[in-house]
């Protein structure tokens, strides 16, 4: 039996992966965007086409754990001032919003199919839903995620997912299914969200960060992959006991460590569970896709997908006029938030179940919101050169990002990394620091430094850190710094931001020779000159006689440094070295004890 389910998986899942990665490659060359590869890969495998991969309903059931994962992520971007921040957009363009949109295709709905009211609420209301897991993806990947722009799209969207405990509330009330009587009323609905979200704020604070201090103390990177899936799979769990929005739970989740130390190595340790599930979540959603419906009712879905497109974007275009976007901002908006969304399918089964439309009519709305999602990459790249804001423009410069990141990362909080910090804040150069002591993290913490947790030699946490918009990678370690060919493979990873390195000695400089590298430091080279300095002046050295003996030794270390990074070879330009039987007129008695670094 185990055999059997083990075979039946794989046969399930080497064709959809398979397909997967033929269409997602293809549309990706196209310009096209993956969404709208995994949806036409899943409709061809799935029992409409091929038929090769069944059970849709089941491996979507799982794949919702990717949106869940992909609300957590976006929570650890939004501290919650931030967020507060972000109010007006959230509770005044969101309600907005989904209220106008909503008023506007129940209309559209009981034209297009003259329904009974119970029936066009019921399926009007989900429409003014856009697609999470479609939208998030698609500004992430443009760079416009903590734009203005982004920012609204965002509070739209979180507001949308709000809405979920309304839109429940208002199916089971127009319910003529006699089990539902039994259900909890609206307001305890709300009660009950109100009562979760502060339960996970008070988890977030009392529970998880003490948790993962204790993994980051023992240093156990799989404990912080389970760690972070625990966290979001148990919010998601609470909140759907509760019968209330699991991706909700996971981005509260999210917000209340988006400020703690371990944001980044959550985020790159979540990151790949999130673009897998994602991505099976669209296949489930195009093997789910009924063509045979579509064929039977070809009108009724191309038009009322049309129809859908159109008003969702006609009206978030004017509700974006409305709150002083220019005309090519709203447009924009109105275009990437104009198809249905993913919880589309959950309303539309909860309005079947209280018996207020007929299979056939979820299954029709079901292709619906997946035509309109697979139209939305095409409308973006049609509308791109007129959305486009003009180079120059009068009284105005166009939309640019906010500058949240950092101009440089320090990775290393030591003794040396505080000086290079501290002096680069002093000069207004804003700084994210990177280290592994959970303990050092602390006391930088109480200083008032931000320090975030994790190995900074990781390419994946360097880019959640920012390092691809830095224009600085300080490598401040201590011990043996990294081997040429990480720091090759980070350069590569990001060619921009001037790479520099701690060396603990002169053999680890050696080792770096030929690094793409701005600079390498010896960690005790100036501190030995600075106290050399000291001690001439004691004997009554003249300061210009000081100075041209550092110059002197400087020029000769640095040369005899070259010959060993060419050679290899230590004992390379040993007849450099002052010592009491070299004694010059020109430099008098310069020891130099670099060669034992």
């Amino acid at each position: 039996m185990e055999e059997h389910g083990t075979a039946s998986l794989l046969h399930d899942f080497a064709p959809l992966l398979g397909a997967a990665l033929v269409f997602v490659l293809i549309f990706r060359k196209l310009g096209l965007g993956a969404t709208l590869g995994y949806l036409v890969a899943g409709s061809v495998v799935g029992p409409q086409v091929l038929g090769i991969v069944g059970d849709a309903e089941a491996k979507l059931g799982i794949a919702e754990l990717g949106i869940t994962l992909l609300l957590f992520l976006v929570g650890l971007e939004l501290s919650p001032s931030r967020l507060w921040r972000m109010k007006q957009d959230i509770f005044g363009l969101g309600l907005m919003q989904v209220a106008l949109c909503g008023v506007a295709l129940i209309g559209v709905v009981w034209f297009g199919t003259r329904f009974t009211w119970g029936a066009v609420i019921a399926l009007a209301l989900p429409l003014a839903l856009s697609s999470t897991a479609q939208v998030l993806p698609m500004l992430q990947s443009a760079g416009r995620m903590k734009t203005p722009f982004g920012e609204r799209a965002f509070a739209i969207l979180l507001f949308q997912d709000l809405s979920i405990v309304p839109l429940i509330t208002i199916t089971a009330a127009l319910s003529r299914n006699p089990a539902d009587a039994g259900g909890p009323p609206g307001w305890q609905l709300g009660l009950w969200t109100l009562g979760a979200v502060a339960g996970l704020i008070l988890a977030g604070r009392f529970l998880l960060r003490p948790m993962f201090r204790l993994i980051g103390n023992m240093g156990e990177r799989e404990m912080f992959v389970f760690a972070g899936l625990f966290t979001v799979i148990a919010s998601a769990a609470l909140m759907q006991a509760l019968g209330l929005s699991t991706a909700l739970g996971a981005f509260v989740a999210g917000v209340m460590l988006a400020d703690s130390p371990y944001r980044h190595e959550l985020e790159a340790d979540v990151e790949p569970f999130r673009s897998i599930l994602l991505g099976l979540f669209f296949l489930a959603v195009g093997m789910m896709l009924d063509l045979g419906e579509i064929a039977e009712h070809p009108v009724l879905v191309v038009g009322m997908a049309l129809a859908l497109i159109a008003t969702k974007g006609l009206v978030i275009f004017g509700i974006g006029r409305l709150f002083g976007m220019p005309w090519r901002g709203a447009l924009a908006l109105g275009l990437l938030l104009s198809q249905g969304g993913e919880f589309g399918f959950v309303l539309f089964a909860q309005a079947q179940n209280a018996l207020l439309i007929a299979p056939e009519a979820a299954s029709v709305f079901g292709a619906i919101v997946t035509l309109s999602m697979a139209t939305t990459p095409f409308l973006m790249m049609a509308t791109r050169r007129f959305r486009a804001e003009p180079e120059k423009r009068e009284g105005g410069t166009p939309e640019g990002p906010r500058h949240d990141g950092a101009s440089a990362v320090v990775v290393g909080y030591g003794r040396f990394g505080q000086t290079v910090a501290q002096m680069l804040l002093a000069q207004g150069i804003s700084v994210t620091v990177i280290d592994r002591d959970v303990e050092m993290i602390e006391i930088a913490g109480s200083f008032g430094m931000k320090v975030y947790y994790g190995d900074g030699t990781r390419i994946d946490l360097l880019r959640l850190a920012g390092a691809q918009d830095a224009e600085l990678l300080l490598f401040c370690t201590d011990g043996d710094p990294l081997e040429t060919e990480a720091i090759e493979a980070i350069h590569q990873a990001f060619p921009n931001p001037g790479i520099f390195v701690r060396a603990f000695d002169r053999r680890a400089v050696v080792k770096l020779a030929g690094a793409p590298i701005e600079g390498v430091f010896r960690e005790v080279l100036d501190s030995a000159v600075s106290m050399a300095r000291a001690a001439m002046v004691c004997v009554g050295v003249d300061d210009g006689e000081i100075d041209r003996t550092e110059d002197l030794y400087r020029k000769t270390d640095a040369k005899r440094l070259f010959q060993q990074s060419e050679t290899g070879d230590l004992r390379t330009g040993r007849e450099m070295i002052f010592t009491n039987a070299r004694v010059t007129a020109a430099a008098g008695t310069v020891p130099d004890d670099a060669g034992k670094e």
